[in-house]
C-alpha cells in the first residue's frame, strides 16, 4: 500500500541523497558487453600479427631446446612481446568498461555504500536473497542472452556444416584459417547481442531505479519541513521579524524633524539635518503602524503636518532609508521652513517670558 502511494517524481534532493547511498541506475551487463565488444575488434584487427609473432616465438624456443638443451627456464619467459596483444585487449576492455560505467552514473565516492554492514554477513539473509524473485528474474535475463549466443554457434556451424567435412580431408591451414573465421564470426555477432540486450537491460534498470526512488506526498511534505522549515515556524519568524523591524522604524521616529500625515490613513516621518543633502524617510506605515507613528511624534514633541497629497506620494515613492526625491524639495523645505519659524518663535516667546 505504501508503495502505491508513492506517485510523485523524486526531488533533487531525493536523488542527491541516493547517489551519496551509490543507488544510481547502472546495468552490468553493459559494461561487460562495451568491454568484449571492444577486445573483440581490437584481436580482430591485430589477429596476423599476434600470429606471426607466436610463431616467432614458437620457432625460438625449438631452436633454443636443440641448441641449448640444459637451458633452466623457457625462452617466452624472457620474450615479453607475446604478451603484448593480451595487454592491449585487456587495456583496451577496461577502457570501454570504465567508460561505459562513469556514462551511466558519473563518478560516484559513495562512503556510506562501504560502512560494514553484518546483515550482509547473515547466511539466512543471503538465502533470502539467493532464492528471492530478484534472483530469478536475474537469471532469466542471463539465460535469454545465452540462449540467443547457442542459437548463434548452432546457426553458423548449420550453416558451414558441408563446408566443413569437406576440409577435414584437406590441409590443416585450410581448416584452422575456417575454425578461426567461424570463431571471430561467432564473437562479434555475440558481442552484438549481449551490447543490444545490455542496452534494454540499462532502460530497465533505469526504468526500476526510477520507481525506487518516486515519492509519495507525505515524504514530499517531511522533505520541505527538513529544507525549508516547518512552515508555522517560519511564519513566526517572519512574524517576529516584522515586529522588530517595526520596533526599530519606531525607535527611529524619534530622531525625525516632522511627521506628515494623511491625516489618519498614512504617517511618514522625514528626519533633517544641515549635514544631509536631503531629508530621509525614516519611518512610514499606513492605518495602525500610522498611529503608532503619530503617538510616538507626539509624545517626543515632533510636529505633525496634515498634508494628504504629499503623504501620498512620499509612502508610495520613497523607501525607508532613501532620500526624498527632488520634485518634492520645494514642498518639504517650506513645511520644514515654516516649523523652525514656529519653533523660534515658540522659543523666543519662552525666553522673553522666563526673562519677565
Amino acid at each position: 500500500m505504501a508503495d502505491q502511494n508513492k506517485t510523485e517524481k523524486a526531488t533533487p534532493r531525493r536523488r542527491q541523497k541516493a547517489r551519496e547511498q551509490g543507488q544510481v541506475a547502472r546495468s552490468r551487463d553493459l559494461v561487460a558487453g562495451l568491454g568484449t565488444l571492444a577486445a573483440v575488434m581490437l584481436l580482430a584487427g591485430q589477429l596476423p600479427r599476434f600470429a606471426g609473432e607466436w610463431r616467432g616465438v614458437l620457432a625460438r624456443c625449438l631452436d633454443a631446446a636443440v641448441t641449448h638443451p640444459d637451458q633452466p627456464l623457457p625462452l617466452w619467459r624472457n620474450d615479453l612481446v607475446i604478451f603484448r596483444g593480451i595487454a592491449l585487449a585487456a587495456a583496451l576492455s577496461w577502457l570501454a568498461a570504465t567508460v561505459g560505467g562513469v556514462a551511466q552514473g558519473g563518478l560516484i565516492f559513495a562512503p556510506a555504500a562501504l560502512s560494514p554492514n553484518l546483515s550482509r554477513l547473515n547466511p539466512a539473509s543471503r538465502l533470502e536473497q539467493l532464492f528471492s524473485l530478484n534472483a530469478v528474474s536475474r537469471l532469466l535475463k542471463s539465460c535469454l542472452p545465452t540462449a540467443a549466443i547457442v542459437w548463434l554457434a548452432v546457426a553458423i556451424l548449420a550453416r558451414d556444416w558441408t563446408l566443413l567435412l569437406t576440409l577435414l580431408e584437406g590441409s590443416r591451414t585450410g581448416l584452422i584459417s575456417f575454425i578461426l573465421l567461424r570463431l571471430f564470426e561467432l564473437a562479434w555477432k555475440a558481442s552484438l547481442v549481449l551490447l543490444l540486450w545490455s542496452a534494454g537491460d540499462y532502460a530497465l534498470e533505469r526504468w526500476r531505479h526510477e520507481n525506487e526512488l518516486k515519492m509519495s506526498r507525505q515524504d514530499l511534505r517531511d522533505e520541505f519541513k527538513e529544507t525549508e522549515g516547518n512552515p508555522a515556524v517560519k511564519m513566526r519568524i517572519r512574524r517576529l521579524q516584522r515586529q522588530a523591524r517595526r520596533r526599530r522604524m519606531l525607535k527611529d521616529v524619534e530622531r525625525a524633524a516632522v511627521v506628515i500625515t494623511n491625516p489618519t490613513e498614512f504617517a511618514i516621518a522625514l528626519a533633517f539635518n544641515m549635514q544631509m543633502e536631503a531629508p530621509v524617510v525614516v519611518a512610514k506605515g499606513r492605518n495602525l503602524l500610522a498611529a503608532q507613528i503619530r503617538e510616538v511624534a507626539l509624545w517626543q514633541s515632533i510636529p505633525l503636518v496634515e498634508n494628504p497629497p504629499l503623504a501620498h506620494a512620499l509612502y508610495r515613492a520613497v523607501e525607508i532609508g532613501q532620500a526624498i526625491p527632488p520634485q518634492l524639495y520645494a514642498v518639504v523645505a517650506e513645511i520644514l521652513a515654516a516649523i523652525w519659524r514656529a519653533q523660534t518663535r515658540a522659543s523666543q516667546a519662552s525666553a522673553a517670558g522666563g526673562r519677565a
